[in-house]
């Protein structure tokens, strides 16, 4: 095909798409860390918006192609996909600080590994803990759902009419603060048990005054968060599923706000 038959509208307006499109791939929680090879998300993302164009381009709103507003249309179709990928993080992140607070309480706090997926330190219960919600992610078929989303977007919120100014911020702050609570229930049982554990401490070393409580804690207190962490995966893995389960329905409320 000789490319200069394909006006040059056209190509802009797959470059519409394409935004959109991209912003929504790199949402996803196993494509968004430098763990995933650029060359793999942008062909990715390329693939998957030369198959919904003929599609979406039936839906795409009268565009101004001047440079300026241009930029200014990609610039907000981007914004869309980092907002839907802040709200899936945000899981994440639930269950990372959830974990962070477990790996202190046990006498990890000093015990840190590298975390390909946010290319930084993180405690060694975080990295078990972010690894072990990819996985239940993966196992409902969650990256599916930004696919499906990617293509009823455009049902909510058409391109170009992203706004910012109405519901849409204090939403994302109610989510970030229920985030902070997800992340207290996923910690809650290791932490109540380790709490006894201390308690009962404390007890033995003013029944015993010669027993040496502090080179007795470190095992017992890493031996009991262990025991429980294994005793509640499916605990939480039932807490991530549905967390997971709503992530279609929270993101599709966003729109909704972004759309007003």
């Amino acid at each position: 095909m000789d490319l200069q038959l394909i006006p040059i509208e056209q190509v802009q307006a797959f470059l519409v798409v394409l935004a959109r499109i991209a912003g929504f791939i790199g949402a996803i929680p196993i494509f968004s860390s430098g763990q995933s090879p650029v060359r793999v998300r942008v062909a990715l993302a390329f693939t998957v918006a030369m198959v919904l164009f003929p599609i979406m381009s039936q839906k795409l709103p009268p565009i101004s192609f001047m440079p300026l507003p241009f930029m200014i249309f990609l610039i907000n179709e981007s914004l869309l996909g980092a907002m839907i990928g802040l709200v899936a993080r945000l899981i994440f992140t639930a269950v990372e600080y959830g974990a962070t607070v477990i790996g202190y309480q046990m006498g990890f706090a000093a015990a840190n590994v590298f975390d390909p997926t946010g290319e930084r330190q993180i405690a060694l219960v975080s990295q078990f803990q972010n690894v072990f919600a990819i996985l239940i992610f993966l196992a409902i078929d969650g990256h599916h759902l930004f696919f499906r989303l990617a293509v009823r977007s455009y049902e909510l919120l058409p391109p170009g009419d992203l706004n910012l100014s109405g519901d849409a911020v204090p939403f994302l702050m109610e989510l970030a603060s229920r985030m902070f609570a997800l992340g207290v229930q996923f910690s809650a049982p290791v932490l109540i048990l380790l709490l006894l554990s201390g308690l009962i401490l404390g007890v033995l070393a003013r029944v015993f005054p010669q027993l040496n409580v502090f080179l007795l804690s470190f095992p017992l207190n890493i031996a009991t968060a262990f025991i429980v962490i294994a005793l509640t995966l499916e605990l939480a893995a039932a807490l991530l599923s549905r967390e997971f389960d709503t992530l279609g329905e929270t993101l599709v409320t966003l729109m909704n706000y972004l759309a007003q």
